[in-house]
């Protein structure tokens, strides 16, 4: 199975939903979309593709988000979608694409509805239990 994910290393949710996909024995391509974005077309894609409107697919915490003036409702999808481009950083992550669809995986555990089922138990960085020791999904 392909699995794709827009990854940013220094997050925590990305992070462990990189796990999650290796834990389910997958080696995804990994694309540090802070180092290489996607084009506009692309992430146009993506968000529609993961059922989301553009302003859903914007992360403002830890962002330019405000100082962009981001924020005025009177913005259109496309003057965000090149906000998000010319910041990468204004791109929420992470995003994965399988062949059962494309998620925007936040929580972490939401990319288990993109993989094959997995059975071993699986818990976060922080200790939090995403797969218990039967195999039972826990969220």
């Amino acid at each position: 199975m392909h699995v794709e994910i827009w990854h940013n290393p220094a997050c925590g949710t990305s992070r462990n939903t990189l796990a999650l996909i290796r834990h389910a024995g997958i080696e995804p391509t990994v694309v540090e979309y802070l180092k290489t974005p996607p084009s506009k077309a692309r992430l146009a894609e993506a968000i529609a593709a993961a059922g989301l409107s553009v302003r859903d697919a914007i992360r403002q915490k830890g962002t330019p988000y405000a100082e962009l003036g981001l924020d005025d409702a009177s913005l259109s999808d496309d003057a965000l979608l090149d906000a998000m481009i010319a910041t990468p950083v204004l791109i929420n992550r992470p995003f994965v694409f399988s062949p059962k669809g494309a998620r925007l995986c936040r929580p972490s555990e939401a990319v288990l509805d993109l993989l094959p089922p997995v059975s071993e138990p699986f818990m976060k960085e922080d200790g939090e239990v995403v797969i218990d020791a039967n195999g039972v999904r826990v969220r």
